[in-house]
This record gives C-alpha cells, structure tokens and sequence, in this order.
C-alpha cells in the first residue's frame, strides 16, 4: 500500500521505466501534487457509458478492463488497464462522456487526476510534451495492431500475439473477457486453447 509522497514518487518512477520512460523526480512530485489516490475492490464499476470524463486515472496496482455494451446487451472488451496504463483516458482525448465502461477485474489503486490539470502538466513542459506524443504514438501502434489482427489473422493467430504480447496477463483475466477482445465466443476460445494444449486457468 502507498504510504507517503516518497514511496509513491518512487513507485511511478519504477513503474515509467518498466515502460522505458524517465519523467523525473520533479515531474512526479508534481503529479503527485494534483492526484488523489483510491483503492477499489475487483469487480467495482468505475465509469459508465456517458458518464463525465473528466477525471483520468493511471494504474499503480492491479488489473481493469473497457469495454463496451452491444445491442442485445452483450459486453465486448475494448481493452485491459495493468500497472502503469492509463485508465478512463477518453477525456484525455477530448470526450466529454465515457464512451465504454470501466471496471477492475482485481482490486486496484489508482491514481486519479482533473483532466484538465493533467493536461496543464504535460503543455507546460516541453519532455512531458514529448513523452505524451510517444504515448499517443504508441496507442496509434495499439489501434493498428488491432486492426490488422481482426482483417488479416484467424482466430487462433490473434490469440497466440495477445499471449506473446501480454503474457502477464495471460491467467489473471476470465476466460469470456479475452475471447470478447479477440472477436470470439468463450466456447471458441476454449477449442483454441485445447488444441494448443494450454491448460485453461480457473478464476
């Protein structure tokens, strides 16, 4: 559990280089600064479908989940939140409501902030500047990795680079969650599964 600005300072800093980035210490202490810190236990709903977005969170600790709900009320997983991912971000790219839901698939901490507050911070330095551009790069790649899975690659390929890309998460993540990522049914993903041999996890 956090315990004060030190411990926390030093917990984004671990988490930034994990993902190759290097804020600093000032920088950190100042998001510090403008952030709030809440524990949620698995399964809470943070944000629905039209809900404001105006708050952004980061992931320090645990594991969420977007995703969005179909015409015959089916939901269908958009995309997963671990340690050091952003989190109910479509205010960060000019949304005013939720456009998916938001919910932990374990308990979680996060990190909270005012969008607009974030959005200060990182306009008002020109190295935040630069690694918000990489990040926004890097979910470009995200999107078009996507894309090309679901025009190009069969059932089975999509699941072998959702494996090779997330093994962390591979285990932690109900069955029907990742098959609703992938574009297939639970059954589907559980014929996948066997004929690879993969022993199938119980959560």
């Amino acid at each position: 559990m956090i315990l004060n600005k030190v411990t926390i300072i030093k917990q984004l800093s671990g988490l930034a280089a994990e993902f190759g980035i290097e804020f600093g210490d000032e920088i950190l202490s100042q998001a510090v600064d403008i952030s709030q810190f809440k524990v949620f236990q698995k399964g809470v709903t943070l944000k629905h479908i039209g809900d404001n977005a105006k708050t952004v969170g980061i992931v320090l600790e645990g594991l969420v989940r977007s995703y969005y709900i179909d015409t015959d009320g089916n939901d269908i997983t958009r995309g997963f939140g671990m340690a050091g991912s952003m989190c109910m971000d479509e205010g960060m790219m000019g949304y005013s409501e939720h456009i998916c839901m938001w919910e932990t698939i374990e308990e979680s901490t996060l990190m909270l902030f005012e969008v607009s507050k974030l959005k200060s911070l990182i306009f008002g330095s020109e190295k935040m500047k630069s690694i918000w551009i990489g990040l926004l790069e890097g979910g470009l790649r995200y999107k078009m990795y996507r894309e090309n899975g679901f025009l190009v690659e069969n059932a089975t390929e999509r699941y072998l680079h959702f494996r090779k890309l997330y093994p962390q998460l591979i285990g932690r993540i109900p069955q029907k969650h990742i098959a609703t990522y992938l574009g297939i049914k639970p059954e589907s993903l559980s014929r996948i599964r066997s004929a690879l041999k993969e022993e199938v996890p119980e959560i």
